[in-house]
């Protein structure tokens, strides 16, 4: 991002390419609740300046391209290291023996080996991990779904996208599908631990690739946005916004369909696998099946909710998400159950009282991030008119709705919530997340330092998302931002931070 005055393109010239859109369409209606006067397409002055100043680049993240370079090369070799420990050394972290050469050498030389047997990009594999992406890619397809539209996209000049939200469907049918499966012994779910090093090393291929064909696309045939002018940082950050195939917004199914659902799966492979061995599932291998059923639950029941959070409106798809939602969150986030699949069960017991407080505050956090995030999409939806009707799927938890809330009203025209459980912090649907994040390394005991690697980098990512979306909204709403943080104080924890 080193143009740093680069402007969005025109809607019409972004609308669509054949077969894959960039962008796609929208009607070009805003609520018309600001007080303020209004252009063409239907939006204040100050509301088009702030879209205007989103499409402009401001300045490099993650250190710029030498850091996110170190990312994308780093991550991978990462991941397997995780894995190799956790499965050949019982979780225990591995080094050379010491800093020379030979023993350097001699350490890297036994991990490819341990890699190159137990995670190449294998015929079974890519049966797995493929099989299943191209399975919810038809499913996405073919499915009918709640019609959702998503607030105005600066890079369209304020239009809207439309979105076909059937993850709830696809959900259910994974859930069948898989069932018969498994249980008709065409696929044994405990297929998914045992392959697991393979098809991490196709989702990871499958990170990359995706990536490249959407910054080469959105380049070659679309209209990039908030370009840096640097290969490696634009491939990183993405070129475009919404990148689309047919009615498939690319950037909610990775995000919804592939890391969440097969998250979950992995979590019934564990369960089977330590049936098969031991004759009954452990409470902390059912916690994990609970834990994500819950969550790929929420992202599918409120799917409608999505198209107004951050990562639809503003966030570009390029590696950072295509790797992260294929690759990243199925294959790092399961730790703990690929420890506990692989381990016995006693190693990793808990007594009666310990799986109750677990599960109880697995399910006090849970019911704090759905209804956070709940009422500060269906608020949004309300100011927006864009909330006539209201889903009645499962389970709609008390609390998802503020009624008569209270807000900040902005110059921009935009209603900062100050109601709910967004009354004492400013991100606490992040604290309830990394709450159950944590919970989900818990579960594993303290054997391994390697199972909670998925709260140590949320936190750190929940981190510097807060600091990025802060600055941007300092950015956008200036003084009536320093007033929202005047009247919420509190970052994640009421009285504390």
């Amino acid at each position: 991002m080193e143009t740093r005055a680069q402007r969005r393109k025109s809607a019409a010239a972004a609308a669509v390419q054949p077969d894959f859109k960039v962008n796609g369409n929208g009607n070009g209606n805003t609520n018309g609740k600001a007080v303020l006067s209004k252009d063409e397409a239907g939006m204040t002055k100050a509301q088009a300046e702030a879209m205007a100043s989103d499409d402009v680049f401001h300045d490099y993240e993650f250190g710029g391209p030498v850091g996110v370079l170190a990312m994308m090369l780093g991550f991978p070799p990462l991941m397997y290291y995780l894995w190799i420990c956790l499965v050949f050394y019982d979780g225990k972290l591995q080094g050379p023996k010491s800093f020379a050469w030979d023993d350097i050498k001699n350490f890297v030389h036994i991990f490819y080996d341990l890699a190159a047997k137990h995670a190449p990009p294998s015929k079974r594999g890519a049966q797995i991990f493929l099989g299943l992406m191209a399975f919810q890619l038809v499913i996405a397809a073919i499915l009918p779904g709640f019609q959702q539209e998503g607030l105005p996209v600066p890079s369209l000049n304020g239009k809207r996208l439309q979105y076909n939200c059937n993850a709830l469907a696809c959900w259910y049918v994974t859930l069948v599908t898989a069932a018969v499966l498994h249980f008709t012994g065409t696929f044994h779910l405990g297929e998914l631990i045992d392959h697991f090093g393979e098809m991490m090393t196709w989702a990871i291929i499958a990170g990359f690739t995706l990536a490249a064909v959407c910054y080469i696309v959105g380049v070659t045939m679309g209209h990039p946005i908030r370009m840096s002018g640097n290969v490696i940082y634009d491939y990183f950050a993405g070129a475009v916004l919404n990148p689309r195939i047919g009615n498939i917004d690319i950037k909610m199914w990775c995000e919804v369909r592939i890391p969440w659902v097969l998250l979950f799966l992995i979590s019934l492979g564990g369960a089977a696998k330590q049936y098969d061995q031991y004759g009954y599932v452990s409470p902390n291998q059912a916690f994990m099946i609970l834990a994500t059923g819950l969550y790929i639950n929420a992202c599918a029941k409120g799917e409608e909710l999505i198209p107004q959070t951050w990562d639809m409106v503003y966030e570009k798809f390029g590696w950072l998400l295509s790797f992260w939602n294929l690759a990243g969150v199925p294959f790092t986030y399961s730790y703990s159950i690929i420890f506990m699949a692989t381990h016995d069960p006693a190693m990793y017991k808990f007594p009666l009282w310990g799986n109750i407080l677990l599960y109880t505050t697995l399910l006090t956090a849970y019911y704090v991030f759905d209804t956070a995030m709940s009422q500060k999409s269906r608020f949004k939806m309300q100011q927006d008119g864009n909330d006539r009707i209201v889903r009645k799927t499962f389970p709609q938890l008390p609390g998802s709705v503020v009624k008569n809330p209270t807000y900040i009203q902005t110059a921009h025209g935009n209603k900062l919530l100050t109601s709910g459980w967004w009354a004492y912090a400013r991100k606490p649907n992040y604290t309830a997340d990394f709450i159950q994040a944590f919970t989900w390394s818990l579960c594993a005991g303290f054997v391994t330092p390697i199972v909670y690697y998925y709260p140590v980098f949320f936190f750190a990512v929940l981190i510097h998302r807060t600091t990025r979306d802060f600055e941007r909204c300092h950015r956008k709403y200036g003084k009536d931002w320093e007033e929202y943080m005047r009247v919420v104080p509190y970052k994640f924890i009421p009285g504390v931070y």
